[in-house]
């Protein structure tokens, strides 16, 4: 197996080991965030319900049309616009699933524009 494959089978195996963990409800969803090379979204998910609360991502309208050059910026814009329409939705504290992916960067940078427009982790 090559180096890649091995990155991607470990990454899988830390976001099971994450979603064991952790589920979302009616009062407290889970933000669910997803990363390629190029892009980031992110979604608000309410597990027991199974539905989708919310949705935003790095190729919405939204962002699009404020595109930056750096992913991070693209990432925080992504979190606050998130927040915003969480909180419009009556959702202010939610559970943050990374999916794996390492806490830094633009992951980080999505969860600090989330915070920085009011949603509690």
């Amino acid at each position: 197996m090559n180096t890649s494959k091995k990155r991607v089978v470990s990454r899988k195996k830390r976001a099971f080991r994450i979603r064991k963990k952790i589920t979302g409800n009616a009062e407290r969803p889970r933000l669910c965030v997803r990363r390629s090379l190029r892009h980031i979204s992110a979604q608000i998910v309410d597990d027991l319900a199974g539905n989708t609360l919310a949705f935003v991502s790095s190729v919405s309208k939204e962002i699009a049309e404020k595109k930056t050059g750096k992913k991070t910026d693209m990432s925080k814009m992504v979190g606050e616009l998130i927040a915003e329409k969480a909180l419009q939705k009556g959702i202010k504290q939610i559970v943050f699933d990374r999916k794996g992916y390492p806490y830094h960067g633009r992951i980080k940078a999505l969860a600090d524009g989330a915070r920085s427009k009011g949603l509690k982790f």
